[in-house]
């Protein structure tokens, strides 16, 4: 029986790239593998055709050589001499390409035997701390639920005078083989699920878990100068691993409150702060509040107007790991004058009348502007 063209093997175009290419494979092994079709020799048939086909075509210079030559490139002694079989030198790497798309046996065990021991899973707690918290840092209690080891069995699983025995089905190795058509396949033990050991008698405090959940109390060292999102880890402080294996971490997550006053950006720190007309306009001094606690006296230039934003350096955050603070930007806001008594009234107006265009610069150049700008109107309309 003549060979099938290899690119039709796999349905894939002669121009096809690597990725296709590798796609176009696991797809095609995955439909025809022995294992999912037992007993069907065509689908075996088809799984072999396309294993030779992919080890001609993922090799640049066996690609290069088919194209020009066909299979006849490699019969009688060529490049891939023997892959009429079905099987290269390097079966066993192209087929692990594929191997945990079709058993889902990614991140398992690659031989060896199986102490049973795993990791703890790290653990998330979530804390809000206030702005000044943050500026001062603090050492803070927290209080978490999580698996700990089992001090009754100190974490073995087995009841007290018992230890785990081999487990009988894989003889300790975590894994069985079974023979499937022209190749053999592992699987993890069922009876031990991979951990090569199986409890007998197992521990009442922990079910032969090896660990229980309790309640821990754990102080959190929080540095000044964290800012929102700040993440803590806590190395070990997670949950306890079974059968005696190392915990997980704890990662606290921060998040900073919103403050009542002052409004951060990094290391600085932005307030809003009214003042009264007259202040805006002779100049004077006002008191302004800083994050630790302590005033600050910030001057005002006569002739201010809202949205000055004045600086006070180093009055702001601590720069996390290092010895400097940000800086306080106050911003001005005038405030207009409201409820006046009659007299307040009188003496507006009487400044009102007073004053020039000297004295509302602003003002009176808007004024002008707009003067312009629909005298232009009028003037383009009596030309039309």
């Amino acid at each position: 029986m003549s060979k099938r063209d290899y690119y039709e093997v796999l349905g894939v175009t002669r121009t096809c790239t690597e990725i296709e290419l590798k796609t176009a494979f696991r797809k095609a092994a995955m439909q025809h593998h022995p294992d999912r079709n037992p007993g069907d020799k065509e689908c075996e048939i088809r799984f072999k055709e396309c294993n030779e086909a992919y080890e001609v075509l993922k090799d640049s210079d066996k690609r290069a050589a088919y194209d020009r030559f066909g299979h006849a490139a490699f019969e009688q002694g060529g490049m891939g001499g023997g892959m009429g079989a079905g099987f290269g030198a390097d079966f066993g790497s192209t087929f692990s390409d594929i191997f945990e798309d079709l058993f889902g046996m990614g991140g398992g065990r690659r031989g060896g035997r199986s102490s049973g021991r795993e990791r703890g899973s790290d653990l998330r707690y979530n804390m809000e701390i206030t702005l000044d918290d943050a500026f001062t840092g603090k050492t803070a209690q927290v209080r978490i639920p999580t698996s700990v080891t089992c001090e009754t069995c100190s974490g073995t699983g087995a009841k007290a005078g018992t230890k785990p025995r081999t487990c009988p089905h894989c003889n300790g190795q975590g894994a069985v083989r079974h023979a499937q058509g022209f190749f053999t396949l592992e699987r993890t033990c069922t009876a031990c699920q991979g951990r090569g050991q199986v409890i007998e008698n197992p521990c009442p405090n922990c079910s032969g878990a090896g660990r229980v959940t309790r309640e821990r109390t754990l102080s959190v060292n929080i540095p000044a100068g964290v800012e929102d999102g700040t993440r803590i880890r806590l190395a070990s402080e997670g949950e306890a691993g079974t059968r005696g294996g190392p915990a997980g971490d704890l990662y606290i997550f921060l998040s900073v409150a919103a403050h009542p006053f002052f409004q951060r950006d990094g290391a600085d720190l932005h307030c809003r702060v009214p003042i009264s007309m007259v202040t805006a306009a002779l100049g004077g001094s006002i008191e302004v509040p800083a994050i630790d606690g302590s005033d600050a006296t910030v001057k005002v230039a006569a002739g201010s107007q809202s949205g000055v934003r004045l600086r006070l350096s180093g009055r702001g955050m601590p720069v996390l790991r290092s010895k400097r603070n940000g800086d306080l930007y106050v911003q001005i806001v005038v405030e207009t004058p409201q409820n006046l008594t009659k007299r307040q009234r009188e003496l507006l107006a009487e400044f009102d009348q007073l004053s020039s265009d000297t004295t509302q610069p602003e003002s009176t150049g808007f004024l002008s502007k707009v003067k312009e700008f629909l005298d232009g109107l009028g003037q383009r309309a009596a030309d039309k």
